[in-house]
């Protein structure tokens, strides 16, 4: 490793003004791949920062677990299932980042003699500790071994003889660094948008979006939108497939971003949440969420391009632009527009366009259905407990509820997907998105 230790770390760590990383920071990201001793399919974080990886890891353990298991009680796991779950999880997302087979899988772990690992739930925690003040940022990337493999077959046979590497000391940088040099330092420099910009914040610890991109899509882009863009003459890369879990922001319900329809319609029913520090996830089992758009939700997304700012109403003069894309031929756009504006106030609302093409539309979505929602960080848990907190969503129609069930961050944030959802919990306070 000692020829790529520069660059890893540049790539990752950033070149830090006072010339390292303080044993804080990096304290933070040193801990294993951990399942929670009350929720046996949770993993759990000890600090703050490694969200932007537990929380994707999460993400797709989920997705194997809810609709690949055989299984009816999905919260009951013993440790060799947890053992076959999170290894072929570590598996897929590094095929997913891999850019060409013909270079193989890179897996990072402790040169011989090196490995500090344990197999009990609470000796982790304390080995992460100790094994930080120990190891120390310069000693741990002393003490690397990087081994290649050729095949996919190869790739999950040593994933799974790693096993107590990665719930061990440093097992999710170890992960971490497996992915970067799977996918190829150059290639990461080539897709992110800013490469001063460092994978984890030097200063606070936090990962960047190009890291949550890089394990949730395989590419390390900066940006969630749909495809490339260009401004100024550069361009600008996004996202440029259909994601298998999700990404919601409450930065969008802030306007600070949108995020495209390859993150917010992922092929499973599994978003990350991104809070202004932290991420959590958001799941449920019905599959009727993440199906084809029916024409009404395609007629939202394309009446919502003309309505950048979110006001839910365009210009009447783009009402037949509106209609032109969806090809609807309404032979009376004169009339319609009387009627969706009958004031003459030259803005045409949403909900009333809607309800005008759409009268009867069903959008196979079930009135109620069961939520789950993630957060590894105890003490952002209930009684300090990493569980799951379980709730009821009611995804309503096309016009505001005649009541509302609450108003937090992390309904705030299911809204840029579902302007009209509402979470009933079974907890006596809403679950944290920080």
């Amino acid at each position: 490793m000692s020829e790529l230790n520069k660059e890893v770390v540049d790539l990752v760590w950033g070149r830090p003004s006072n010339g390292g990383v303080s044993a804080s920071i990096f304290r933070r990201w040193t801990q294993g791949f951990v399942f929670s001793e009350n929720e046996h399919t949770a993993l759990e974080q000890f600090e703050g920062g490694p969200c932007a990886v537990i929380a994707p890891v999460q993400a797709f353990l989920l997705k194997n677990i809810l609709f690949n298991r055989e299984s009816s009680n999905w919260r009951q796991m013993p440790e060799e299932e947890q053992k076959t779950a999170l290894c072929s999880t570590l598996s897929e997302i590094l095929e997913s980042a891999c850019s060409s087979p013909s270079t193989g899988f890179c897996l990072v772990t402790w040169a011989k003699g090196q490995s500090l690992h344990t197999s009990t739930h609470t000796n982790s925690v304390v080995c992460s500790a100790l094994a930080a003040e120990d190891l120390g940022f310069e000693r741990f990337h002393s003490v690397l071994h990087k081994r290649t493999v050729m095949s996919v077959a190869d790739l999950r046979e040593e994933v799974l003889s790693l096993y107590h590497t990665w719930r061990g000391c440093c097992g999710v940088l170890l992960f971490l660094y497996s992915v970067i040099l799977t996918k190829g330092i150059e290639n990461i420099r080539n897709e992110i948008q800013d490469t001063m910009e460092p994978l984890i914040d030097p200063v606070h610890g936090h990962g960047s979006q190009s890291l949550v991109n890089l394990l949730v899509t395989g590419h390390a882009v900066s940006n969630v939108w749909d495809g490339d863009r260009e401004c100024s003459g550069m361009k600008l890369h996004g996202i440029h497939k259909q994601a298998s879990v999700g990404f919601l922001t409450l930065m969008e319900s802030l306007r600070y971003c949108k995020v495209g329809a390859f993150l917010k319609s992922p092929k499973f029913p599994i978003w990350i949440l991104g809070s202004e520090t932290h991420l959590s996830v958001f799941f449920t089992k019905e599959m009727s969420l993440v199906g084809p758009e029916c024409p009404s939700e395609q007629a939202r997304r394309v009446f919502q391009s003309f309505d950048p700012e979110g006001n839910k109403c365009v210009s009447v003069v783009y009402i037949v632009h509106v209609i032109f894309m969806l090809l609807m031929i309404h032979p009376l756009v004169s009339l319609v527009k009387g009627k969706l504006d009958p004031e003459s106030l030259g803005i045409i609302l949403l909900g009333p366009f809607l309800l005008e093409f759409f009268p009867d539309q069903d959008s196979g979505i079930p009135d109620s259905f069961p939520v789950y929602h993630y957060n590894g960080l105890k003490q952002s848990n209930h009684n300090e407990r990493v569980e799951y907190v379980e709730g009821t969503a009611l995804v309503l129609g096309f016009e505001d509820p005649m009541v509302r069930t609450d108003d937090t961050p992390v309904k705030r944030c299911l809204q840029t997907k579902w302007p009209y959802i509402e979470l009933l919990w079974t907890t006596d306070r809403s679950p944290s998105l920080n």
